[in-house]
């Protein structure tokens, strides 16, 4: 296991921690994927210069290996030519490309291996990076909707929307009926007061008169007896 890998592997075991413990757990997982996304980019370019090196390496290993043959060739033509001091200096040379070609080769292949190791920690890094990504979306939605609903309990709480049959429109249009109704037993009953009031006066009225009448009729003939005549 590589030492970022082991690096990695440490601070995902800190976050699942810190996310027990997170008031915000989107916001911690944002700061995670940031991070990530950080080290993505490190990686990138390390891997692009690895890269780059690799295939530096190769051409120089490459290179070496033809001016090995090359050198090779230009020894079997001097001796055949029976140039034996040309062939052994074409000989040295192709020993020097030689070393060369295998010192080249064996920086190509651990550069390579770097290379593919890097590749190997793009695809985890990757994979990663859309696999918190994924739950951070899903959590997200889930946050977003415990907010509503808060906020929906809010506003009940505020307004009184209980749930009871008193708070339901058909609760509020039962009061206003017997807060109306209330009001027309008031109106009726002044109404009547009133109606009674009058029928009193009404009474009180014919009875006065009632009693002028007898009054009058007995001075009258209270008068008669002393002589008088009506006219």
């Amino acid at each position: 296991m590589s030492i970022i890998r082991r690096v990695r592997d440490i601070t995902i075991a800190s976050l699942n921690d810190r996310l027990e413990k997170a008031e915000d757990p989107v916001r911690l997982i944002d700061q995670f994927l940031w991070s990530t996304r950080e080290e993505i980019i490190g990686v990138e370019r390390l891997y692009q210069q690895h890269s780059a090196h690799a295939n530096h390496l190769k051409a120089q290993w490459l290179q070496a290996e033809q001016q090995k043959e090359k050198r090779e060739q230009q020894a079997m033509t001097a001796l055949k030519a029976g140039e034996e001091h040309m062939a052994r200096i074409a000989l040295q040379d192709k020993t020097a490309n030689e070393e060369r070609a295998a010192q080249y080769r064996e920086l190509y292949n651990q550069t390579q291996q770097n290379v593919v190791e890097l590749e190997e920690q793009l695809r985890e890094l990757r994979s990663e990076y859309q696999s918190v990504y994924d739950k951070r979306e899903y959590y997200a939605a889930r946050m977003e909707s415990l907010r509503l609903q808060q906020r929906m309990n809010s506003r009940y709480a505020q307004h009184g929307y209980n749930g009871s049959p008193g708070t339901q429109p058909d609760g509020m249009f039962r009061r206003l009926e017997d807060r109306i109704s209330d009001m027309e037993i008031e109106a009726k009953s002044l109404r009547d007061i009133r109606r009674a009031g009058q029928e009193f006066l009404t009474n009180t009225g014919n009875a006065v008169q009632s009693t002028i009448e007898r009054e009058m009729e007995q001075l009258k003939r209270k008068l008669e007896q002393e002589g008088w005549k009506s006219p």
